[in-house]
């Protein structure tokens, strides 16, 4: 296909076309990857003095929005004709998972029923004396992240009395404050403030709700502030984050509030003087109550009077404040799984927020594409682009074009039309008109998947094809690195003997009994051997071309074939080349002119295909595309540390462009001892749509299973080859950036040479015209491409989403953790051409104009003490914090700068499922639930205070599994999983469990088997024992705590976005 060949909208209406019936793919689902905790992460720029202290102000909750409001299935576009459909009925997509959590619906209400009161603004009083002991305890007790709003007592401590004790999570702070001084490491108490949930506000159009904390008196050490460049669009307001803050109350510190059940007594209604038309919401509070204000009937119950003056802070007990009080991800998870988890997901319903990629739901296809295939950053997009600009949301879409379903997800439900894109009026060609019914809808629309559903596929004719001539089927080509490196680890001989079963299971379609996918075979070091494997032959024949200057194919026929016709000579090619090349000495490899003889290869077979290279070195030798060792550790936290994310050259992307052309993609296995340049390797896989895969100093005994694990998946998984995406919106918004691995020749047309079922293809929009509420706005995703079997397909996604006028509801339909997979890519895009400080300052910033927005024009007056989050958003600080200490932006010592670059190209297509569990890891305790249970555990946050050092525990990220042994584990546990009697003598680092038939050892290896096949990768097992020298490792991925590499706890981050916030507002 013509790299510059554009994508007709849809098959000319006059011609036959076959229908494709329904294909079926394994599930893939909405995996269950409950989010784990996060890593501290310390000062930004080393220690700063602490905040100087203001008294936390109480925060009341939102009330209920009202929902979005229902619109028309997305109408097919101009010009759909006939069809295939994927398939029919209702499917559970996605594995089961015990941990139920839940999204709160935007309709339920929040907060207790306002007492009128006048408009006023917020009183800031002192706080009474400090608490006793007995009274701190209750507070404490009291504390719990619930979804429940059931009405419980006040206790003596609900966040009116004087501060609770708390240990600074970053160390200890100055006591001086404007409204007298806590003992050092103390802090105000922090609530929130619950209302019953029959009682509903009437409000117009109410403003999302929201979570809300208030600072203790003192907190973490100062951060730097974000000067960094801006995101495009991106807007200032208030003073530039440099400045100092020159507000009346100083800065402070934020902790964790915490959801309190049960009323507080009446609360004063406040009105925002920025948004008329609104009633204030009440937002979900943390931290002490205001004092009395006028027109309060006195104080509240259960609390001091705040009329006097504080006295003398009196010594307590140091007592660290309840982690539970900042909004917990574990707790987020589970309650969208308890509410969402149980009803299918109808996607008739124009701008529905669907559930979380970790709730386990069911899908109905009524004119919406699936969230499995399109997730958006929010459903309900500005009308107009300075509202856009003033939230600083980005409007994106993660779109899994080929994104594998559970067979039938899907249920099928005027002679002239009005496109729904661009409003044009045509005429229906007449062998596709059908009369309408009473309602103005075609009689036949339920029989025709383009007019009722949201995906649907068809058979592209000839004029869709490259030359006007139907695709060959596609071809496999295995390249091997036989230098000395490859022959010594074991690799070649490991690889040469699973390839001789794997070849059976190369992808088929629908019932075909053999794959029609031909294949050939490679291997190199410094000069290029090709094998003639006709089926003719009684043995291979070896071809050496050592000009790899200028690089050429020696044969034709019998290069690429058929597997089961030449299955004798291909076992006995690879059975003789671990023995031809045993005793090699050669070391030295090259690499551009391999992936040249493939391509060259497939362009003279005329088909499209994919190459396997598996590679060991860094390409040194005498050839095009030559490696220099550029491995600088000292670049790092420079402006020139961006140059170890660039190409060392510029022909791997001209390498990459031909590869395109020709449709040639490249999945790559690296397998070094040392650096290997991944940065640059990385470029033609990335570019056409393949993969990296890497195993650090293999060793066949250690990596065995991890390897030939992901090298069958990826042999068998469906891919599309020599594809062409194109974007479409309806006017008003068009697609202006694109993040993933792919190529573009011009500013609309993402050329996959392959696209596999794991890939998405992440799209930023932007305004060009003023949005219509009522119309809404649509996006469609049109992928041509050539299936296995060599037919070329056109499959087409239609998404609908809402417009609106108020920013409230912008902040009610976002979703959160689709923010976090762009606002990763697009940092990780950053470190190509900015300082890795400058990507970082510029993510912070953008966080803190999202909910400096929110704060200025959706909630309710309130003390400038509190942080208020939209109950939608309310974990963006915790997941951005993962993603600015993630190993990219902030690298520790042990990280090397292939680990970045192989962490940082696999991110660009990961999907929001991939990005939540990588950026979050799980944490599931393993001896809490019953032995007998099938069940996943619930999880846990990760932090460090979590673990107990009687319990086992699972880590996983996706890439990485872990099994943390506590050092007080009974010794049954240790003898029933380990097989051995003490703690001491569990080996560490342990890869493989041993397979024991007793109860527990059979549900762990099982739960790890379970988590292994929901994600796209091997996860290697490590078995960590307590205070080991391997624990350090295991604690990088406890997110939430402070990290070595001096990333900021999840308290600390959030009381430096609260500061960031601050000074925008002021």
């Amino acid at each position: 296909m013509n790299v510059n060949q554009s994508v007709p909208p849809v098959p000319p209406f006059g011609q036959p076309q076959p229908i494709y019936p329904g294909y079926h793919q394994s599930s893939y689902g909405g995996q269950s990857g409950s989010t784990a905790p996060a890593i501290p992460y310390g000062a930004y720029n080393g220690p700063v003095p602490g905040y100087q202290q203001t008294p936390p102000q109480g925060m009341s909750r939102a009330p209920p929005s009202s929902g979005a409001p229902p619109a028309s299935t997305a109408q097919a576009p101009c010009g759909q004709a006939a069809y295939g459909q994927f398939g029919q009925g209702d499917v559970q997509n996605g594995p089961s998972s015990t941990v139920q959590m839940q999204r709160l619906p935007g309709s339920q209400p929040f907060g207790s029923p306002l007492a009128p009161v006048g408009n006023q603004p917020p009183v800031l009083q002192p706080y009474g004396p400090p608490p006793t002991s007995a009274q701190v305890a209750t507070q404490l007790s009291g504390m719990q992240i619930s979804g429940a709003v059931a009405p419980a007592p006040p206790s003596s401590g609900l966040g009116f009395g004087p501060p609770t004790s708390l240990a600074s999570a970053s160390g200890s702070f100055p006591n001086s404050g404007l409204y007298g001084s806590y003992p050092q490491g103390q802090a105000p108490p922090l609530s929130q403030a619950q209302g019953h949930p029959g009682i509903q506000t009437p409000q117009r159009s109410a403003p999302s709700q929201a979570s809300s904390f208030t600072p203790p008196a003192s907190g973490g050490p100062r951060l730097p502030s974000m000067t960094g460049p801006l995101l495009p669009g991106q807007s200032f307001g208030g003073p530039s984050v440099s400045q100092p803050n020159h507000v009346s109350s100083p800065p402070q510190a934020l902790p964790p509030g915490t959801q309190m059940t049960g009323p507080l007594g009446p609360l004063p209604p406040m009105h925002s003087p920025q948004q008329p038309g609104y009633q204030p919401q009440q937002n979900g509070s943390f931290g002490p109550a205001r004092g009395p204000q006028s027109n309060y009937g006195g104080p509240y119950p259960a609390a001091p009077t705040f009329g006097s003056q504080p006295g003398p802070p009196q010594p307590l007990p140091p007592k660290r404040l309840d982690p539970d009080a900042i909004p917990s991800p574990i707790q987020v998870i589970e309650d969208d799984r308890n509410n969402r988890g149980t009803e299918p997901f109808v996607t008739g319903v124009r701008g529905q927020v669907p559930p979380l990629v970790t709730t386990n739901f069911l899908v109905k296809d009524q004119g919406n594409a699936s969230p499995r295939y399109i997730r958006c950053t929010s459903y309900n997009i500005p009308c107009t682009s300075d509202m856009a600009k003033q939230a600083q949301v980005p409007l994106a879409a993660v779109i899994k074009p080929l994104a594998r379903l559970p067979p039938e997800e899907f249920i099928e439900g005027g002679r002239r039309f009005q496109c729904c894109f661009c409003s044009c009026i045509n005429d229906v060609p007449p062998q596709y008109f059908q009369h309408l019914d009473h309602t103005g809808k075609r009689v036949d629309a339920y029989d025709r998947p383009e007019l009722s559903l949201g995906s649907y596929e068809f058979l592209a004719t000839v004029d869709y094809c490259k030359n006007n001539k139907f695709p060959s089927p596609p071809a496999f080509i295995f390249m091997i690195d036989v230098s000395y490196n490859a022959i010594r680890t074991g690799l070649v001989r490991l690889l040469c003997e699973e390839l001789k079963s794997l070849l059976d299971f190369l992808p088929r379609e629908g019932g075909a009994e053999e794959s029609a996918i031909r294949v050939g075979f490679v291997t190199y070091n410094k000069v290029l051997h090709f094998y003639n494997v006709k089926s003719s032959l009684a043995q291979p024949q070896m071809m050496v071309v050592s000009d790899v200057a200028d690089m050429f194919v020696p044969l034709l026929d019998g290069f690429l074939v058929n597997v089961n016709e030449s299955r004798a000579v291909i076992t006995s090619l690879l059975d003789q080349i671990p023995e031809m090349f045993a005793d090699t000495r050669e070391t030295e490899t090259v690499f551009v002119p391999v992936i040249q003889a493939g391509m060259e290869a497939l362009k003279a077979a005329e088909c499209a295909g994919k190459l396997f290279l598996f590679h060991t070195s860094l390409p040194i030798a005498e050839a095009p595309g030559k490696l220099k060792n550029r491995d600088d550790r000292k670049l790092i936290n420079t402006d020139k540390e961006k140059t170890l994310f660039q190409p060392q050259t510029g022909a791997y992307q001209t390498l990459a462009k031909e590869c395109v052309a020709q449709g040639c993609c490249v999945d790559l296995f690296l397998f070094p001892n040392q650096y290997v340049d991944v940065a640059t390797l990385s470029v033609v896989p990335q570019l056409t749509g393949g993969s990296v895969y890497k195993y650090a100093s293999f060793q066949v005994e250690n990596d065995q299973e991890r390897f030939l694990s992901d090298l069958r998946r990826d042999v068998q998984k469906v891919v599309g080859f020599d594809a062409v995406m194109r974007v479409r919106t309806s006017t008003g918004i068009r697609a202006v950036d694109f993040f993933g691995a792919f190529y573009m020749s011009n500013t609309t047309d993402v050329e996959l040479a392959g696209l596999d079922g794991d890939k998405t293809v992440t799209v930023e929009f932007k305004h060009d015209d003023r949005l219509n509420e009522e119309s809404g706005a649509l996006l469609q995703c049109a992928l041509l491409y050539t299936s296995c079997a060599g037919q070329r397909r056109l499959r087409i996604h239609n998404l609908a989403l809402n417009c609106c006028t108020q920013l409230a509801d912008l902040y009610r339909n976002c979703e959160t953790d689709t923010l976090i997979n762009y606002m990763a890519k697009f940092a990780y895009r950053g470190v190509l051409n900015s300082p890795v400080k400058a990507v970082r300052d510029t993510l912070i910033t953008q966080c803190a104009q999202i909910l400096a927005c929110y704060r200025k024009n959706c909630a309710s007056p309130s003390s400038a003490g509190q942080l208020i989050l939209p109950e939608c958003m309310k974990l963006l600080p915790v997941y951005l914090n993962c993603v600015l200490k993630s190993d990219v932006l902030q690298p520790g010592a042990e990280v090397t700068t292939d680990d970045r670059a192989y962490v940082r190209q696999l991110v660009t297509s990961m999907d929001v499922t991939e990005t939540n569990v990588f950026f979050y890891p799980r944490l599931l305790p393993l001896t809490k639930s019953p032995v007998e249970s099938t069940t996943e555990p619930p999880a846990v946050r990760a932090s460090e205070e979590r673990l107990s050092n009687g319990d086992i525990y699972l880590l996983e990220n996706g890439l990485n599994l872990f099994l943390w042994v506590g050092a007080s584990v009974q010794q049954g546990v240790v003898q029933s999983l380990f097989s051995v009697s003490s703690f001491s003598q569990i080996t560490s680092g342990l890869s493989v469990l041993p397979v024991l038939d007793n109860p527990l050892s059979k549900k762990v290896r099982g739960l790890i088997d379970s988590l292994r096949a929901q994600r796209s990768r091997y996860m290697k097992l490590t078995v960590v024992k307590q205070e080991d020298k391997m624990e350090m490792l295991f604690k990088h991925f406890l997110v939430e705590d402070k990290s070595l590499s001096g990333g900021a706890s999840y308290v600390d981050f959030l009381c430096h976005m609260h500061k960031e916030i601050r000074q925008l507002l002021s």
